[in-house]
């Protein structure tokens, strides 16, 4: 049985705005030191700085590190689409801009929601929702035409724009298996090292497999993978699995149509990356259709006494 989520209080509010400037920034510090430090390495070696704060940070709370006692079934799928998201986003990054990844990236409500209105009676979709929905891809469909016909986007830029949707996707899919799982009863410590642990392995070997391997350590290089595992890597994910665990995961993703507005002017301001028309009415679209999903005024009223999750197939 799920447990009952609270309203967002003020701590919820606080915590989601800090998290969505620290998102909404890391693809274009990505993007910067991706002639040094090939993306997908970047996540591997900030994913590995992230599992020792997290270590000790469980060592500290005495939180079990025997996560093959827990639903390790539902663990290694969250850390399989953590693994695979980042991939997508590595990889997208070295095609596209950080102002086009971040916007497809964070269709991943629309992708939540999609999963949740399925598995769980209570998350179910409203018309206002659904309409929602049909904005966010009526926009994906503009930026992704408009960008078919304009001359200034060649084939690689849509390649990656392809592959941050993708990397949208898989992120909403973990989203919807930790709350349909028994994910959603354990510490959000072990939830994370869960992913952590398959996404710094993984992608390790997926940047040797590609030839990746090689690194330019510069000061700024070290300066940014380390900010990236403590920040990123570290308190954004233990932060936000602790807020799904206590608040609805709905509410939580209202906040979501900031993140892109941020990426964008992050990757306008320290990249200096140029906005096509198209494009920008495209992610206008994207983020308002986010914005009706996960807006709490369009959730449907139901009155369900015993809701039925996945939690039992774990």
């Amino acid at each position: 049985m799920p447990t009952r989520k609270k309203e967002l209080d003020l701590l919820a509010i606080s915590l989601m705005l800090l998290l969505c400037t620290l998102w909404g920034a890391q693809q274009s510090v990505v993007k910067l030191i991706a002639a040094d430090m090939s993306p997908v390495l970047q996540i591997s070696a900030r994913s590995a700085v992230g599992i020792v704060l997290l270590s000790l940070f469980m060592w500290h709370q005495k939180i079990s590190f025997a996560l093959h006692r827990g639903p390790w079934q539902a663990g290694l799928m969250v850390g399989a689409l953590f693994t695979v998201e980042f991939w997508f986003i590595g990889e997208g990054l070295r095609l596209t801009s950080a102002s086009h990844m971040v916007v497809f990236l964070y269709t991943a409500p629309i992708f939540t929601a999609l999963g949740l209105h399925t598995f769980l009676p209570e998350e179910r979709l409203s018309r206002a929702q659904w309409c929602g929905i049909l904005v966010c891809f009526s926009g994906i469909g503009t930026a992704f035409l408009g960008g078919l016909i304009s001359q200034k986007i060649n084939a690689n830029i849509l390649l990656g724009d392809m592959l941050s949707l993708l990397a949208g996707l898989a992120w909403g899919m973990t989203t919807v298996v930790l709350r349909c799982t028994r994910l959603n009863t354990i510490p959000a410590a072990q939830t994370t090292l869960y992913q952590l642990l398959t996404a710094c392995i993984g992608l390790f070997f997926a940047a040797m497999l590609m030839n990746q391997l090689t690194v330019n350590w510069t000061p700024l290089v070290i300066m940014a993978v380390t900010a990236q595992g403590v920040l990123i890597s570290f308190f954004t994910l233990l932060i936000w699995f602790w807020l799904l665990k206590r608040y609805m995961a709905s509410k939580l993703a209202t906040f979501s149509f900031i993140t892109p507005i941020i990426g964008v002017m992050f990757g306008v301001w320290l990249l200096g990356e140029a906005l096509h028309t198209h494009f920008i009415f495209g992610a206008v679209m994207v983020i308002v259709g986010i914005y009706i999903v996960n807006h709490p005024s369009a959730r449907l009223k139901l009155n369900i006494s015993s809701p039925k999750s996945l939690s039992s197939k774990a």
